[in-house]
Parts: structure tokens; sequence; C-alpha cells
């Protein structure tokens, strides 16, 4: 009996240790809630790790070495939100960004790779300075409640659709409207739409990890039945130190040519609104906004994923930020940084164990990230139609995100939405001017052609 207390001791000193720092129970939260939100997030943006090095391989970077990098970036990134922000939001290398690196930069405009690298370099320490000043904060301050209700609807519907068109359930269209329903009769939309209601049953019983399992349920039956899901091996060891390594090989000087700095101040001028939108709306999803209608530990938040940046140019990656995905983990109960610390540490091991990312199929997470976009259309509600203005200025910043399929966009249009119908309505005395500044920048950077 002594013997088995004495073996006990150690674990409950671990999980009080754990909890004292991440304060998990002061946030309402369990060490197994925050141990499967992690799972959860992890296993919904894996895909990453494809994702990236397919997009980068496709302008001349070496697929194995982007590998690399996209682990890294996501681990530094994550361990940083979690450890110093204590936020369960995990960071990674921005699709759409990755997509205007490869495509925009490097094919479009013939940008060299170190010099590419560079200005994503340098593009994060505008970004970070941008952070730590608190000109980013002062953004969040002076969102208009309907336009942050609004990016939370708006981020909702394009989960919706990525997670959607990922298997192939909604497809572009070839004529007349933009997209249509896909093949209803494929193994991965049968999949994802059966994955989908068992993900709602099973939340709405109140079943710990619903989420997560249907995610290793729909990957075990593929690797079971699904020809296009094998499994290739279990490690891999990364080569760091060969020719193709991309670690160290941004090129600064090259960044600061006059041709190539309209592109940081592009990039930086995209994630200050991309990225904090997600992480307000992320934030909302977690109930971690306080009082105020602050983000909890806000500022070191907007620091973590702007650092991230830095690291990304540094190790030959894409530009860094949070993930939308990171509301599959909040959705399955993390409330604290023990979630992005387990995201951290899964991408760390993951750039030993490459050959597992190909274990879980798209039809997998699609479930997950279509739930969650439905959960946050529920922002919905918080809408106060009493002020008509502010909530259409915020269903017209919803609205727009997904038409668009860019948040910075929608957020744009929601401003000017909100700045003109408050001049007609006559209201015009409830305009603070940190909105009028705001919504002047956004137009000039959309008219004067910058925007990505």
């Amino acid at each position: 009996m002594k013997s088995e207390q004495t073996l006990a001791a150690p674990a409950v000193h671990a999980s009080s240790l754990l909890d004292r720092y991440f304060a998990i129970t002061a946030r309402g939260s369990t060490l197994r809630q925050e141990v499967i939100a992690g799972l959860t997030t992890f296993l919904a943006m894996v895909y990453s790790v494809i994702v990236v090095p397919n997009m980068l391989g496709a302008a001349g970077f070496d697929p194995g070495a982007v590998f690399v990098a996209t682990c890294l970036i996501a681990s530094f990134g994550s361990l940083l939100m979690g450890l110093w922000a204590n936020l369960p939001m995990a960071i990674g290398c921005a699709i759409s960004l990755t997509a205007f690196t490869a495509f925009s930069m490097v094919l479009g405009q013939g940008i060299s790779i170190p010099v590419t690298l560079g200005a994503i370099f340098l593009m994060g320490v505008v970004f970070t300075l941008v952070s730590v000043t608190g000109v980013r904060q002062w953004v969040l301050t002076n969102l208009p409640k309907g336009i942050a209700h609004g990016t939370g609807i708006g981020i909702g519907l394009f989960l919706l659709l990525i997670a959607t068109n990922s298997v192939h359930l909604i497809v572009a269209n070839d004529a007349g409207l933009p997209v249509k329903l896909g093949d209803i009769h494929s193994l991965p939309v049968i999949a994802t739409v059966i994955g989908l209601a068992a993900t709602i049953g099973l939340e709405r019983r109140g079943v710990p990890g619903g989420i997560l399992l249907v995610i290793i349920a729909l990957s075990v039956f593929g690797l079971a039945f699904d020809p296009s899901v094998t499994y290739q091996g279990l490690f891999a060891l990364p080569d760091l130190m060969s020719d193709k390594s991309l670690i160290g090989q941004l090129d600064i000087m090259g960044a600061l040519n006059p041709v190539v700095l309209p592109i940081v101040l592009a990039l930086v001028m995209t994630a200050i609104f991309d990225a904090t939108g997600t992480i307000r709306a992320v934030a909302g999803q977690a109930e971690l906004l306080d009082e105020k209608d602050n983000i909890v530990g806000g500022g070191k938040a907007l620091t973590s994923d702007s650092m991230s940046s830095i690291f990304a140019g540094a190790v030959g990656g894409a530009p860094a930020a949070v993930y939308i995905e990171s509301a599959a983990g909040t959705a399955a109960g993390g409330k604290t940084g023990l979630t992005a610390t387990i995201v951290g540490v899964l991408f760390l091991l993951m750039v030993f164990l490459a050959p597992l990312s190909y274990l879980v199929p798209a039809y997998a997470t699609a479930p997950a990230l279509m739930y969650v976009g439905l959960l946050m259309l529920s922002n919905v509600t918080k809408l106060n139609f009493d002020d008509k203005v502010d909530a259409m200025a915020g269903l017209t910043c919803a609205v727009f995100i997904i038409l668009s399929c860019n948040i910075v966009t929608g957020i744009m249009l929601g401003f000017v939405t909100l700045v003109v119908g408050r001049l007609a309505s006559g209201e015009w005395r409830a305009l603070k001017p940190g909105v009028l500044a705001i919504t002047i920048g956004l137009v000039v950077f959309y008219m004067g052609g910058w925007a990505i």
C-alpha cells in the first residue's frame, strides 16, 4: 500500500505543477480535457506538413527541407503561445501566405528563394515591433463589437468552405455560380457527412473527446478500406545538414531592395488584420475574453505569432500565424496553454515521424472543422440588432470573408459599411477616431493595390 502511494505521489505532484503553471482549474478545465484538445488541434492542422511543402515545392523549394521547416515553425510558435502566452492557440505556416510566397513572390515576380526568406524575416521583425509597441492591441481595442463578432461568423463560414472543399463535397463550378456540389457518391464525401453527424451526436451526449474520437475512427476506417490511405512507415530521420537545407539561407540585404519592401509591408498589413482577427475569434470561442471584451493575455498572443514569422524566415518556411483550426481544440475543451504546448511537442516529434502524417486523410479532420465552423456561427446571437448599423457591418464582414475567401477583405468592407452607415444614419458622433483611422488605412491599402 505504501509503495502504491509512493508511486502515485510523483504523478499527482506533476499534475498539480501543470495545474498551477497553466491555471487549468482556474479556467474551468481539466488535464484530460487539455490533452484531448491538444491532440484534436494537432490532428486538425497536421495536413499543413503536406500542403505547405507541396506549394513551396512548386516554386523550387526543396520539399524535404520545407517539411522540416514547417514542423519546426509549428513547434516553435505553438510552444511559445502555450508556455509564454498560456493560450490554447496553435501556430503554423499560414496557408494563404504560403500560396502568396510560392505563386506570387517566387514564381510570379521572380524573387529568389533566399531573398524571399529574407522578406519573410523582415516581415516578422516589423510585425513584432507592431505587436510589442501596442499597435495591434490598439487595432483590437478599436475593433467594433459588430465587426469582432462578424469576424467570428465569417471565419466559421470560411472553415466550412475549407473543410468541404478539401474532401470535394463542394467544388469549383466551371460555369454559372462559383461553386457546386461535388460527387456525393465518393467515399470521402460520405465519410465526411457521417463524421459530421457523429461529431454532433457525440458532443450533444457530452462524450469526452468526441471530436477526437471521430477523427481517430475515420483514420482507422481509411487505413482499412481506402486504398489511398497506406501505412508508409513510422520513423524518418530528417537531414538537417544537407545542401538542400533552408535553415539560415535567408538574404536580408536582398530583401531591403526597394522592389521587395512593398511586398514586406503588404505581408505585415495582411498579417495584422488576418492573424489578429483569427486570434480574437478563437479566444471568443474558448471564452477567454475579459469583461471589457479583450483577450486574456492578448499582448503575448499577438507577439507570439509575429515572432514565429521571424523564426520562419530563419529556418526556411512560409510566414506563420495562429491557425483557424485551433478552434477545433477549443471546441474540444481547450482553455489553457497546455493545449498549444501539446501541439508544439507533437510537431517537434513529427520531424521524425513524417510517414505518419499520411495516415490522417482529409475526411478524418473535415468533420471536426465543419463542426467548429457551425459552432462559430452562434456569434450571430451576439450581434446587437438594436444598433442596426453595427450589426449589419458585422454581417457584411462575415459574408465577404466567405465570398472573397479573405479575412482582411471582409474586415475592410465591414469597417467601410460601419463608417458610411454611421454617416448616412446621422450617427457620426458614435464613430471613434481609431475606427476612422483603421478604415482609412484599410481603404488605402486596398485601393493602392497592395492587398494580398
